[in-house]
């Protein structure tokens, strides 16, 4: 019995030093999620809540969490018992990367095979965001009663309604006009309003309510400091932006038949009449962010350092994206070349998702040898060869010759700070970056293409060059959610439809736009300063270039997805045979090339618009489905 005791005495003291480094691994893998820290209100009666300020605060961080779970890109995930099974997001169900091979039908899968319905789509872009619309309306009904500042409460009010209307941008881009149902609170007994309003009614509202914000001068224009990621005045105007470019673009204005085949979807879906004053909506919205004159993008070349491979300068988003000290870079303004980057290398977001360090991104997208499994996707040969040369001009157009087996060789840096390809490099170890052999041949690895990639390629972006996924070392896992380039595109691209290629104002012009995005990149600005850019566009040329460098800027952001939709070529992009790259090293040394057929994308008309899901569509009559995922109606 004495041996027992002792047995169970020092099992007992192992499981306490066990438990009690859980515990600190929970301190510091939450301490990089500022104003997220706060306290969970979760099991907390709704008294309870408001009459405390710090389980106030805590409900609206609450609202915060799933902020960008639309974007996530391991969104179609799916867990069961406990278990995940980690899938790809938008990335891989659009032509920006392959999803991952498996027996499990996700949602990724289904938009790049055409078989979308409504029964197997995610129900997360419904559930999630009508769930956190009434949570914002239960915050908005009691808050007024909290023991919380006047002034910050005010702060809180307006963040609150800023996250309602950004839950509703989601809905609207996913399914069209959605059910605006107010400040109502529904019970669970309560029969909630299914009739959805139409498109135009769901964008002016979403508007009013950012106008209404900025109006107030509650909130800062950014964010610093523990209070990084909260909503400022900038991304109320970022998200009205975002919603008139899609309500100006092709899908939606004078939405035509095909998408619409009766007028109850032309006024759920968009606007029966073209109008180019939306345009014009459009741009203004993003000139007046650039002339807040508070955000730029940022530059810091840091070639040449410990783990960087000596091919590329990590400018701007690529140091952001790429370092664990990018956090260290929030809280102070950076000066370099006479230019001050107001919060340093975060000088360029607006908006950001929030998230506890970790190494979940590197295991998603790295490939075997740093301890990945790519489960979240592998960039296509289409979207790696869209990057052009470091003259900017395209492969085979540019001064510089390519190189298929040194593809970063006088290449935009972003290539390689976007696409890991053959001899690329990539952590696989603490502070260890090192080439990766995705090549076949003798001393093939892992990695290898068909064994570790079916296209021959790895996700790079974003992906931190100092932890991979099977290093115990934790590194941000915040992203982006609305980065100053998206603005400038904006303005690019509605300047452009409206005024012409040409247009230029106080603030900033067409050209320019794309000029700062592509210097900010690396790429050099030739003789006649075009950064690559055709001097004298007309206007359907300069809407192609526009389009581009938001395939190439934004690549595995959330945005591709949309924007083929939006610009009605969706049926073009996502209706092809996709490739692959294969290299293959010979037996003496030599290294051979070929390009192979992934699989084919198959687009049909009904997925400009996600179905709305079964479940919500039989619980009522008055809830009209998108078209064509009926089953009399598929097309």
């Amino acid at each position: 019995m004495k041996i027992l005791n002792l047995i169970l005495k020092n099992m007992w003291n192992k499981l306490s030093v066990f438990f009690i480094l859980i515990a600190l691994a929970g301190l510091v893998s939450c301490s990089d999620n500022g104003f997220l820290d706060e306290t969970e209100t979760s099991d907390l009666n709704r008294k309870v809540v408001f009459s405390d300020s710090t389980y106030t605060a805590g409900f609206l961080n609450e609202i915060y969490r799933e902020i960008g779970f639309d974007t996530d890109p391991d969104r179609f995930s799916v867990t069961v018992y406990g278990w995940t099974n980690f899938f790809g997001g938008l990335q891989t169900a659009s032509d920006e990367a392959r999803f991952r091979r498996t027996s499990t039908i996700t949602t990724d899968v289904m938009f790049a095979t055409g078989t979308v319905n409504p029964v197997l789509v995610s129900k997360d872009a419904w559930e999630k965001c009508y769930s956190n619309i009434r949570r914002v309306n239960i915050f908005l009904k009691h808050v007024v009663d909290s023991p919380v500042a006047e002034r910050i409460k005010s702060q809180y009010i307006a963040e609150a309604r800023f996250l309602r209307a950004w839950y509703y941008g989601i809905l609207l881009r996913h399914y069209g006009g959605v059910p605006l149902i107010g400040d109502v609170i529904y019970e669970i007994d309560d029969e909630m309003k299914m009739t959805r309003d139409t498109y135009e009614d769901c964008v002016n509202y979403i508007v009013s309510e950012c106008d209404a914000i900025i109006s107030s001068n509650v909130l800062p224009v950014r964010r610093t400091g523990r209070d990084y990621g909260r909503i400022s005045e900038a991304a109320c105007m970022a998200l009205k932006s975002r919603v008139l470019l899609y309500a100006a673009s092709k899908l939606h204005n004078g939405i035509s038949d095909d998408n619409a085949p009766s007028m109850d979807y032309k006024l759920l879906l968009g606007y029966p009449q073209n109008d180019p004053e939306r345009w014009k909506l459009a741009y203004e919205a993003a000139r007046d962010i650039i002339a807040l004159n508070e955000y730029k993008l940022f530059k810091w070349d840091q070639t040449g350092s410990a783990n960087d491979d000596n091919s590329s300068p990590e400018l701007g988003w690529g140091f952001y994206a790429v370092t664990s000290m990018a956090s260290d870079f929030a809280n102070f303004t950076q000066n370099k070349d006479g230019e001050t980057f107001r919060g340093g290398a975060f000088c360029e977001i607006i908006l950001d998702k929030t998230a506890a360090k970790g190494n979940g991104r590197e295991r998603r997208f790295g490939p075997p040898t740093s301890g990945g499994s790519a489960e979240s996707g592998y960039v296509y040969k289409e979207l790696a060869d869209a990057f052009p040369m470091i003259d900017g001009k395209p492969i085979g157009e540019s001064q510089y010759p390519y190189d298929v087996f040194k593809p970063s060789q006088y290449r935009d840096p972003r290539f390689n700070n976007s696409v890991l390809f053959d001899g690329g490099y990539f952590c696989t170890g603490t502070s260890t970056y090192t080439p990766i052999r995705i090549s076949t041949g003798p001393g093939a690895t892992l990695d290898a293409v068909h064994a570790g990639t079916p296209t021959g390629f790895y996700v790079k972006k974003t992906v931190s060059r100092a932890t991979c996924g099977n290093t115990f070392i934790g590194v941000p896992q915040s992203r982006p959610l609305i980065r100053y380039s998206e603005t400038l595109l904006n303005y690019a691209e509605a300047a452009n439809e409206y005024y012409g290629p040409l247009h230029s104002d106080q603030y900033c012009s067409v050209y320019d736009a794309l000029k700062v995005i592509r210097a900010r990149a690396g790429i050099q600005p030739g003789v006649d300063g075009m950064y690559g850019l055709k001097a004298g566009m007309t206007k359907d040329e300069m809407r192609e270039a526009i389009r581009l460098e938001r395939r190439i800027e934004l690549a595995f952001e959330g945005h591709r997805f949309f924007d083929v939709r939006r610009w009605k070529i969706a049926e073009t992009t996502d209706n092809k045979v996709m490739h692959g790259l294969e290299i293959t090293v010979n037996t003496d040394g030599t290294k051979t090339s070929s390009e192979f057929e992934v699989g084919k994308h198959t687009f049909r008309t009904a997925m400009y618009f996600w179905p709305i899901p079964y479940n919500e569509v039989i619980k009522s009559s008055s809830l009209l489905q998108n078209p064509y995922y009926s089953a009399d109606d598929v097309q």
